[in-house]
């Protein structure tokens, strides 16, 4: 119930891998009010999204003509230490060189504290300062040189997706409202009355309802987890700016700028920006925070006379559970938190997968298979926010009451305080997140932690690998001049794209 990418994702993934188009296969309808629009406001998605829209078959080349997508490698975050005009660092999508092999973090530290550790242990960081795609003309679909996620349109998105699991994969597809929820004796959903079809029958029913969360919040009545004593942001405004002209360089990262209660977003597409502010209501009101997004577009090239933005109202948290007798929540429906990381979609994906791969055969299956999904999503749901608050816990910023409240010790979720104390004497590293899908792996926790400008005190030190951690730090420059010298820029591949294709 509910389409949007959410519904879809889900629809699609179902729908493919369970033979929905074939006899014998599961029946996957997919119901939608068509007086309700998606909120079509997220447009980054991770390295993951290129294995989710192959297992349900779709062209890549034809995702870029069609949902005006652009390359993504990673993020770039600025201002959120110091606040200072030079205060920036990258998270890429790629790994350190010589990660799991020496420890890099300690021999960057004793060799090069100078250098920003992403920019000595990656080449991405590199390609996206000059604007570089992470692959080339002759690459395959969805293979890459340089590991990359993408940047797109929602609401091309959601129609794209829609096309291809009507045309595609046999899902069957109802537009109308829904205007009750029948239940089954067992207190099971047994249907959906709806307006003009009547009542729709199901044994599993997944709610992609976004915030509204109708099936599993209203009416299983399933609790809300709030967050905002952790993470305060609960608002945002959004607007799409044009390009100075059609051959404008396509950024190829997030740009994430620090305000003074929030951050900007700043995503480049083909034909636009998606520029959006972030902020806390309880330290901002929304004229100001309009004012900085305004201030922030000008500054960035963009025009002085903008539309109104879009403003968005959300409660960072999660639900108590997410699977609950024959009803799954997927996406909005779940939780959210914030935009930043772009998690959303990846846990959209990863719920998606997560029930195709373990759809329960009969009934009396699904209560084994809700209690894992559970287990696992309520761990998920706790790692995004720990990633998330390291973001801010380690700022040097005291600008404001945002910045300040965002230290304090006693809004920091527990299992990172612990991990930020340990931190300080040995580096973020795979025992410290041992499942075998992380949502974010040790690196990534590597790239924020020196990003922010933490160091750290190593009491086990390991000077035998000082000239193999030297010998990646080479490997890294190498590649970075071997990969800006043969690919193109971001916008000359997607142009390649759109009128030739990638090879398949």
């Amino acid at each position: 119930m509910g389409g949007g990418s959410a519904g879809w994702l889900s629809a699609g993934l179902i729908a493919a891998e369970h033979r929905a188009s074939s006899p014998g296969g599961l029946q996957v309808t997919l119901i939608e009010s068509p007086d309700v629009a998606p909120i079509g406001v997220g447009e980054g998605t991770w390295p993951s999204m290129r294995d989710t829209l192959r297992r349900i078959g779709v062209s890549e080349s034809d995702f870029f003509r069609e949902c005006d997508a652009a390359f993504k490698q990673g993020s770039r975050f600025n201002r959120w230490c110091t606040g200072a005009d030079d205060d920036y660092y990258f998270h890429p999508f790629v790994l350190p060189q010589g990660y799991g092999e020496a420890n890099m973090p300690e021999h960057w530290l004793a060799q090069h504290p100078d250098v920003p550790f992403a920019d000595l242990v990656s080449y991405q960081p590199h390609l996206c300062a000059r604007g570089k795609a992470p692959k080339q003309a002759a690459t395959p679909e969805f293979a890459a040189v340089a590991n990359y996620g993408y940047h797109l349109d929602a609401g091309k998105f959601g129609l794209f997706l829609r096309k291809h699991c009507l045309e595609h994969l046999g899902v069957r597809y109802v537009p109308d409202h829904v205007t009750g929820i029948n239940s089954a004796a067992n207190g099971d959903i047994a249907s959906l009355q709806t307006q003009r079809h009547g009542a729709l029958e199901g044994d599993l029913f997944i709610d992609c309802t976004g915030m509204q969360s109708l099936l599993l919040g209203k009416h299983y009545d399933i609790d809300f987890v709030s967050q905002k004593h952790v993470l305060y942001n609960d608002s945002a405004l959004a607007v799409q700016i044009p390009y100075p002209d059609d051959n404008y360089p396509i950024a190829s990262q997030t740009s994430s700028t620090a305000q003074s209660a929030g951050w900007i977003w700043d995503i480049g597409l083909p034909t636009r920006r998606g520029v959006g502010h972030v902020y806390s209501g309880a330290h901002i009101g929304d004229d100001q925070a309009e004012a900085e997004l305004r201030a922030y577009i000008v500054a960035t090239g963009g025009p002085a006379d903008i539309p109104a933005p879009r403003k968005l109202r959300f409660d960072p948290g999660y639900r108590a559970k997410f699977w609950h007798r024959n009803c799954v929540a997927i996406g909005l429906s779940a939780g959210f938190i914030e935009p930043l990381e772009a998690s959303a979609l990846a846990l959209v994906e990863m719920s998606a997968a997560m029930v195709s791969d373990d759809m329960p055969a009969t009934r009396a299956e699904m209560d084994i298979v809700a209690k894992r999904f559970n287990e696992h999503f309520t761990y998920r749901w706790e790692r995004v926010i720990d990633f998330l608050k390291l973001h801010y816990v380690l700022s040097k910023r005291r600008d404001s009451a945002y910045w300040r409240d965002n230290t304090e010790a006693d809004h920091v979720p527990e299992r990172l305080g612990e991990l930020l104390t340990l931190w300080r004497h040995r580096a973020p590293s795979r025992s410290d997140f041992n499942r075998i899908e992380e949502v974010f792996p040790s690196a990534s926790y590597q790239y924020i932690l020196y990003g922010m400008g933490r160091t750290t005190e190593f009491t086990k030190q390991h000077p035998h690998e000082a000239a193999m951690a030297d010998g990646y730090f080479r490997e890294a420059a190498n590649l970075t001049q071997k990969m800006l010298d043969a690919l193109p820029t971001n916008r000359e591949l997607i142009e390649h794209i759109k009128r030739h294709g990638l090879r398949t």
